[in-house]
């Protein structure tokens, strides 16, 4: 059961949908991930893409995080995020998007400072889905995209970002990037 690991819900646990549908982040992961954010997360816009538990959205609203919207497309599990909200009494920080990705960006209104991409491992390097960012006014001029692989993927240049950082923490790698002006 994955838990929240600082801020205002620090310690609380969510829940995870049934039948594995779901890889949530590692704790250590999160963990270290919001201790790179830190300076960046007060009164921050948060998109989280590919929310799963929606634990990513969760760390950021407990640790001052101004919006949260979680854009998860199975409508199960997008449910159970917004009941979570609902429970952990951040539901007026965090929103929930329930349908795909790509649909999301052309619906959103941005800017968002961070955003953090969580697609399925197996999936290709989701070149629209930045591109679309981008397009679609939707990061701040100062944004980071935060991407989630499998740390034996090896990225491609991805057209319009910079790579300020990369992480890796066993099977899991985080990739940071910025847009180019």
């Amino acid at each position: 059961m994955p838990r929240i690991t600082g801020g205002s819900l620090g310690s609380r646990k969510l829940r995870s949908p049934k039948g594995g549908t779901v890889r949530p982040t590692p704790g250590r992961v999160k963990e270290s991930l919001f201790s790179i954010l830190m300076h960046r997360l007060e009164g921050a816009r948060v998109l989280d893409l590919f929310a799963g538990t929606g634990a990513i959205g969760f760390e950021a609203a407990s640790r001052g995080a101004a919006r949260v919207v979680s854009v998860e497309g199975r409508r199960e599990v997008a449910g159970a995020i917004e009941e979570a909200a609902k429970n952990l009494g951040v539901d007026d920080v965090l929103t929930v998007f329930a349908g795909a990705a790509e649909r999301a960006l052309y619906r959103l209104e941005g800017p968002f400072d961070i955003v953090y991409l969580d697609p399925p491992y197996a999936d290709p390097v989701p070149l629209q889905l930045f591109r679309l960012l981008r397009e679609r006014e939707l990061l701040a001029a100062d944004a980071v995209v935060v991407y989630e692989h499998a740390a034996k993927r090896i990225l491609p240049e991805i057209p319009g970002y910079r790579s300020t950082r990369e992480e890796v923490y066993g099977d899991v790698a985080l990739a940071f990037l910025a847009p180019e002006a």
